[in-house]
C-alpha cells in the first residue's frame, strides 16, 4: 500500500514510531529520519541493543520489550530480517510496518498484511511525510523561490 491516500492516513493515524536499526550517530539515516519525524510531532521509540538511548528516549532490544502501544513499526535493518520484525510488530499490535527505502521482504509485508497491518516497503517515513505534508522546505530543500532569471 503506498498510494498517496493511505500514505496520508498512515501518518496522520500513527503517533508514536518504533524504529527498529536506530541508530545514535546522528549522520546514518535512520538518526535523521527519527529526528526530523520528532521535530514534527511524533513520538519515536528507539529499538537498537546496541545504545541505552536515542535522541532523549530509551532503547529498548527489540519491539516486544516496549511497555507501551506503537502504532508503527519502521525497519532500518537487512530485508532478511523482516520476517522476526514483521512478527513482532503484529505481536505488539501494531497498525503498520513500515519498511524503508532499500528494504524489500514480501513474506514479511504477507505476514504483516495477513494480520491486518498497513504495510509500506521500499519507502522512507520521512521523504512520505515532507512529501505530503509539505515539509520539504525544511534543511533548504525547497527555497521557495522560482525564478527564470539565470545567475549572473
Amino acid at each position: 500500500m503506498s498510494d498517496i491516500v493511505t500514505l496520508r492516513r498512515i501518518l496522520r493515524g500513527a503517533h508514536t514510531l518504533a524504529i527498529v536499526g536506530l541508530s545514535a550517530d546522528w549522520y546514518r539515516p535512520s538518526f535523521f529520519a527519527a529526528k526530523y519525524m520528532q521535530a514534527h510531532g511524533y513520538r519515536i521509540v528507539p529499538v537498537n541493543p546496541k545504545y541505552p538511548e536515542i535522541l532523549g528516549e530509551t532503547s529498548y532490544p527489540d519491539l516486544k520489550s516496549i511497555p507501551f502501544p506503537v502504532d508503527l513499526v519502521d525497519v532500518f535493518r537487512k530485508p532478511q530480517d523482516c520476517v522476526p520484525i514483521a512478527r513482532d510488530a503484529i505481536a505488539i499490535g501494531a497498525a503498520t510496518l513500515w519498511m524503508q527505502i532499500g528494504v524489500i521482504n514480501e513474506e514479511a509485508k504477507k505476514l504483516a498484511q495477513d494480520a491486518g497491518l498497513a504495510v509500506v516497503m521500499d519507502r522512507c517515513v520521512k521523504i512520505e511525510y515532507a512529501r505530503l505534508f509539505g515539509g520539504l522546505n525544511w534543511m533548504g530543500v525547497n527555497t521557495g523561490i522560482i525564478s527564470s532569471r539565470r545567475p549572473l
